[in-house]
């Protein structure tokens, strides 16, 4: 029998709760899932008739490690008119989705030992991202009360200076769906500049906002040779089997990143680059016509869940997640969570999967069908009695 080799990182990574919610749902038929992370629509026809197109026309070979040449230049052009954020196309490098983009671009800032602030509650891979490089996972708070903005005041009392290289943000946010106004970004930016921080923006949700204009920190005055952003064509087309995000910002880094690129994943697949291209040089209509869906969700599933007894929550303006305090009914989220799995047969996720600040929430996604939405809250009223006694 192999004597025991698997590696301390990896025992001491946190056990994510969501895959065993994953599996129960696909295994019990009568569970509606509020889980998930992904969009519920299907990739747009012409993208899809476009690749089946291109893996006819023999595209099934490898790409460049920084990612197709026509493809960069419409990122480029895309981030310039869209973002306001002016890079060349060697700026740019084309991942496997953009939480790889940041994975690469954390191996070629940081060493063992060194700080990275992330939010907390944030996106659940920041944290271990940073702990598998062996650097050390600052997590800075983000309150309710403070309508889940980034505070810097909170962050200076956090930073270890001579040990600290880079911040992440990420708005639209995940999973609080509160977009980080123009002043809390302009804050962040003097923050960084102040401490010398590059800042590493996942923007994977920017045209999911419902109301309010999503701001690229990368665009402010001073912050180009400081700031990558990230961005994914997951969220926006509906694509996220085809695993293709990318990264844009100081040439440095992204050569950096291209370099590691080789000896990683080598490039992000190349048909999935054929068909990102054809995303955004398409017709833009269907990206308009999910987020206007989206939207009418987000309003029911607020307005329900905010009446509900024992929920409080801020409105969210972005991303297909609504994330209510449930303090009130003096359970864990853990338990909150495995009460509804058990009782209501409706998956959710307990804030705990996205930091010590989640405990005390849910993460409800508004990613399913509204029939479904409407069932599950239904289902959801029905039980709380059970713990109200």
């Amino acid at each position: 029998m192999l004597r025991d080799i698997v590696s301390e990182r990896e025992k001491e990574l946190p056990i994510s709760t969501i895959g065993e919610l994953i599996k129960i749902a696909e295994e019990e038929q009568n569970i509606i899932s509020l889980g998930p992370g992904e969009p519920d629509f299907d990739s747009p026809h012409h993208i899809i008739d476009f690749a089946k197109k291109k893996l006819d026309e023999g595209y099934t070979h490898y790409s460049p490690p920084a990612g197709r040449e026509d493809l960069r230049k419409a990122i480029a052009e895309k981030l310039a008119k869209e973002n306001k954020i002016n890079v060349s196309e060697d700026q740019v490098i084309v991942t496997t989705g953009s939480t790889e983009g940041i994975l690469l671009a954390l191996m070629c800032t940081i060493d063992p030992g060194e700080g990275v602030m992330i939010p907390d509650p944030g996106f659940l891979a920041y944290k271990p991202m940073v702990e598998i490089l062996n650097g050390m996972p600052i997590c800075t708070p983000l309150y309710e009360e403070n309508n889940f903005q980034f505070d810097v005041e909170t962050a200076k009392k956090m930073i270890i200076p001579e040990k600290t290289n880079v911040i992440i943000i990420n708005t639209p946010p995940n999973p609080t769906g509160i977009v980080f106004t123009k002043k809390t970004l302009e804050d962040i930016a003097n923050f960084a500049v102040e401490y010398d921080l590059l800042v590493l923006s996942d923007e994977a949700y920017e045209k999911l906002v419902y109301g309010v204009k999503h701001i690229s920190i990368g665009s402010l005055n001073g912050m180009e040779d400081r700031v990558v952003t990230f961005q994914t064509f997951s969220k926006t087309y509906a694509m996220p089997g085809f695993r293709i995000g990318y990264a844009a910002g100081p040439e440095k880094i992204i050569k950096a990143m291209v370099k590691l690129h080789t000896f990683t994943t080598l490039c992000a697949p190349t048909i999935s680059q054929v068909a990102a291209l054809e995303a955004l040089k398409g017709d833009q209509e269907c990206v308009e016509r999910m987020r206007r869906d989206y939207d009418v969700r987000r309003k029911y599933i607020y307005k329900r869940v905010k009446n509900i007894p024992g929920f409080r929550c801020v409105e969210p303006n972005s991303t297909f997640y609504l994330f209510p305090n449930i303090k009130d009914f003096g359970v864990s989220s853990y338990d909150f969570a495995k009460f509804l799995l058990e009782e209501a047969k409706v998956a959710v996720v307990p804030g705990t999967e996205f930091g010590r600040c989640g405990e005390g929430y849910i993460r409800l996604s508004y990613a399913t069908s509204m029939n479904k939405i409407k069932e599950a809250l239904d289902r959801i009223e029905a039980i709380l009695d059970k713990l109200r006694v």
